[in-house]
């Protein structure tokens, strides 16, 4: 077995840290520049493209990933919504996207596009190294980074001009970071999602996102015959507390329609295959890049999934990198490089506050009072009876355009 301080040495343009959609798309990108990338993976490809996340895609990620030629079975397979339900006293009010914005949302899952872009990596000859060990990263102060890890108990080494750390909250290039230079916003809230992924044909052709005074409840999808769930719990919500049953009648419960009286709407149940609670925060590094290492999606950021906003917000982040980075090896300006950061940052800020205002609109607090719960109610009958209010909601639910 070679020593580890004798390792293979590679050379390429870009190396990309996380082969998640935020690193599979550069690649592909920068592919499409002519521009040459390897990207290094800690996991597995089947680990990758069978986790279920988010499946929510705004018109702007649709637009490019059609125009960057992987978006062939996202069309033909993607559910197009042009609105979406807000409910809440029983009520149902529907937001018209495409009518007053003229853009709408497509539900295609994370796992399916993670296969669309693995597969065009590999058709376009790209190398992703899976299953790398130890991987760590150095020297991206200078002008020659380095990305080292093992394959197969071999040590290699990739040098190259810029590291692309799209490696998730829980990567290793945010942390490789000298402390103190970037300075972190972070909001923990007090309560999780409790999901679930049913085999069941969805109760409706359009999310629903519910406000009850038992706490918010959404129904989204996955595909026609898969219907995704969440409840509002604890933040260290106990599973074990929650069988099947329990979690489909409180389901029932927020979802009802005419509340008090009697239900009018009900979910189509069926075999629950996935069952988890996610945890809810909003959590923000600047600058997003320090020497020649730029971060891109949860590496730099993360927002509470009320605003489905996660994988479009990292889908931007890739598309300015692309961007500067192509144009960096056409004039060898570095302006659009320099300006990553503060280019990112303007959309990161504008989506966390609107996912924070969502949040904060649907959901039930601990401490909230009858004062809290009546303007959490004003709040949804502006943005129901408003035409003003329902445009500045839809114009940042559908997405705003990327560049």
């Amino acid at each position: 077995m070679p020593r580890f301080d004798m390792p293979v040495r590679i050379k390429t343009r870009v190396g990309i840290v996380g082969a998640g959609p935020a690193g599979l798309l550069l690649s592909h990108l920068l592919h499409l520049e002519g521009i040459e990338s390897i990207v290094v993976e800690s996991r597995s490809r089947r680990y990758a493209e069978e986790r279920v996340r988010a499946g929510v895609l705004e018109q702007s990620t649709v637009d490019l990933l059609c125009a960057s030629g992987v978006g062939e079975r996202l069309r033909r397979e993607g559910l197009i919504h042009h609105g979406v339900e807000l409910r809440f006293e029983g009520r149902g009010h529907r937001i018209d996207m495409r009518e007053l914005t003229g853009r709408s949302i497509t539900v295609y899952g994370q796992n399916e596009l993670m296969k669309d872009l693995a597969d065009a990596r590999i058709s376009a000859g790209g190398r992703t190294e899976y299953e790398a060990e130890d991987a760590g990263i150095r020297d991206f102060d200078t002008d020659s980074p380095v990305i080292r890890y093992r394959k197969d108990g071999e040590p290699r080494e990739i040098a190259c001009e810029f590291i692309a750390g799209c490696d998730g909250f829980h990567g290793i290039c945010r942390p490789s970071i000298p402390a103190g230079a970037l300075r972190v916003f972070e909001k923990i809230y007090p309560f999780g999602w409790l999901g679930i992924l049913a085999e069941a044909e969805p109760a409706s052709d359009e999310l629903i996102y519910a406000s009850h005074q038992r706490g918010f409840a959404l129904m989204s999808m996955r595909s026609r015959s898969i219907t995704r769930l969440y409840l509002q719990c604890a933040a260290e919500e106990n599973l074990a507390e929650w069988p099947d049953g329990r979690i489909w009648e409180e389901l029932e419960t927020r979802f009802a329609t005419r509340e008090g009286f009697r239900l009018d709407f009900r979910l189509n149940r069926g075999p629950i295959l996935q069952k988890g609670v996610t945890a809810m925060r909003s959590f923000v590094v600047e600058p997003m890049q320090y020497g020649r290492l730029f971060l891109a999606g949860d590496a730099a950021h993360i927002v509470p999934p009320t605003g489905a906003k996660g994988l479009n917000l990292a889908v931007a982040d890739v598309a300015a990198l692309a961007r500067a980075l192509a144009h960096f090896a056409k004039t060898a300006d570095r302006s659009l490089l320099d300006r990553y950061s503060e280019t990112c940052l303007r959309r990161v800020w504008r989506v966390q506050r609107f996912s924070w205002w969502m949040t904060s609109m649907l959901h039930r607090l601990s401490e909230h009072d009858d004062f809290d719960r009546r303007r959490q109610l004003a709040e949804l009958r502006q943005v129901t009876e408003s035409r003003a209010a329902a445009t500045h909601f839809a114009e940042n639910y559908a997405g705003l355009p990327l560049l």
